[in-house]
């Protein structure tokens, strides 16, 4: 039993009552909390966001079926891991699916040891996106804490320029870029220019996430 189990979420979505009943029950014997859902439109009316968590999807099912769940998902920038369950599955269909972000692509029948290796690396994904998204929520933070100018120091400096070619670039003298720089530098806690180039793509990655 995996020892993060107790704070992870799976949530069931498939048109299938047995289906549901037989997966929480699989999935709860981890110590794992279930919600399940009879629709993609009942999950995406109470879909919130959960530290660490997955989805186990139903290709297909009345109204929206699980890519167009897995598109709405995107929409919504809610990075949620799926794992697809299906009775009918082609390779087109898995390889879209695959390719737009889900963990793992499983046919009906399934055996439980296979859907459980499936959902803990889906876990384990939630928890590297939630991370990812909280160094980039954090990089955000720091440069809008930045002045114009100094971002604008920060950002040629990115490029690769010298502080003598920011300083023709912006039409300011050397020793002013100096400073704009420190100001940098003290802000941000960054201690080279390594630093602010991982600062500066982190804070990208988040503003390209946000819908």
């Amino acid at each position: 039993m995996n020892g993060n189990a107790a704070v992870s979420t799976v949530f069931v979505v498939d048109d299938d009552s047995g289906v549901r009943d037989a997966l929480t029950v699989l999935i709860e014997q981890e110590a794992i909390h279930v919600e399940s859902f009879d629709s993609a439109e009942a999950f995406l009316a109470a879909c919130r966001p959960v530290p660490r968590s997955c989805a186990i999807v139903d290709m297909q099912m009345p109204g929206l079926n699980g890519m167009q769940l897995q598109a709405e998902l995107s929409r919504r920038g809610t990075p949620l891991p799926i794992i697809f369950l299906t009775g009918h599955g082609d390779i087109p269909t898995s390889v879209r699916a695959i390719k737009a972000g889900a963990v793992d692509f499983l046919s009906k029948p399934v055996s439980g040891a296979v859907l459980l290796a499936s959902v803990y690396a889906a876990l384990a994904e939630s928890e590297r996106l939630n991370l990812r998204a909280e160094q980039s929520n954090t990089a955000s933070a720091l440069v809008a804490s930045l002045t114009n100018r100094e971002r604008d120091v920060l950002l040629l400096a990115v490029e690769g320029l010298s502080n003598r070619e920011i300083a023709r670039r912006l039409g300011i003298s050397f020793r002013t870029v100096e400073v704009y720089k420190a100001g940098v530098m003290h802000k941000t806690g960054a201690a080279t220019l390594v630093d602010l180039v991982r600062l500066v793509e982190e804070s990208r990655t988040g503003s390209q996430s946000r819908p």
